[in-house]
């Protein structure tokens, strides 16, 4: 029943809309239900989707104007003056379809971008982790019984990163364990997620790679998919993705 609640209350909260009070309640309620975390995380994705789809424009080609031109005689120009936007729209609308369902590259760029929300809220949070410990003994075990998988930890001594923490990271409404990491004055997550089906196009990145002002490596071992990200350098980035990749290796 309080989840039912709290439900009508999503939209309200992801917009920032709920009174200061039902906000801090709301938070502490996202702390102990998955469920509402998961609904919470769609919705903000589904925003994030909407608001880049809404930047992005499309126009048809010359050569399609033409062939709809043509198809249409063009009656008269007045009606080509009313007729064309709707056209143009309808085609704009094919291209979009066709340029969102093609496979490879842009599917990976969504994840991709879904793994940049998840480190750019954290940061943004006042809570950016669940579990405040530097100890790799303290926050491991905090994931036990919360993730249908074990969360191995790399022993960061004489490195330039300190675990900052970890908290659930929620992505397609599957669990799944955020890392917070501090180096130098620049923050890192790492997100471990049950590998998927629809990632199988990240499998053959090995290297760091650029989205907007942040580095990403992406890697999949033992049925995990691994996400290091952060707005440091692509070497950082690489390098603390490398002890996390030992680490879970030599568990």
């Amino acid at each position: 029943m309080a989840c039912d609640l709290w439900r009508e209350q999503l939209g309200a909260f992801v917009d920032g809309e709920l009174p200061d009070d039902a906000a801090r309640e709301f938070t502490a309620h996202l702390q102990d239900c998955p469920s509402c975390a998961a609904d919470i995380a769609g919705y903000g994705q589904l925003k994030t989707a909407v608001k880049r789809a809404g930047l992005r424009r499309f126009a048809p080609s010359a050569e399609l104007r033409q062939q709809i031109e043509t198809q249409l005689g063009r009656r008269s120009a007045r009606r080509a003056v009313w007729i064309w936007p709707a056209l143009a729209t309808a085609a704009a609308l094919l291209i979009a379809v066709v340029w969102l369902a093609r496979p490879g590259r842009n599917s990976a760029a969504a994840t991709m971008s879904e793994v940049v929300d998840l480190h750019v809220a954290a940061l943004a949070s006042a809570n950016p982790v669940d579990v405040v410990s530097t100890d790799l003994h303290t926050v491991k075990p905090w994931f036990e019984g919360k993730l249908p998988f074990a969360v191995n930890l790399p022993d960061l001594s004489n490195t330039p990163f300190t675990l900052l923490g970890g908290r659930l990271a929620y992505m397609h409404q599957t669990p799944g364990a955020g890392l917070l990491f501090q180096s130098r004055k620049h923050r890192l997550s790492a997100f471990i997620f049950q590998d998927q089906p629809a990632w199988k196009g990240l499998s053959a990145r090995s290297e760091p790679e650029q989205y907007a002002s942040f580095w990403i490596e992406t890697w999949q071992q033992g049925g995990l998919r691994y996400f290091v990200v952060g707005d440091t350098s692509a070497e950082n980035v690489r390098q603390l993705g490398n002890l996390i990749r030992g680490a879970a290796g030599a568990n």
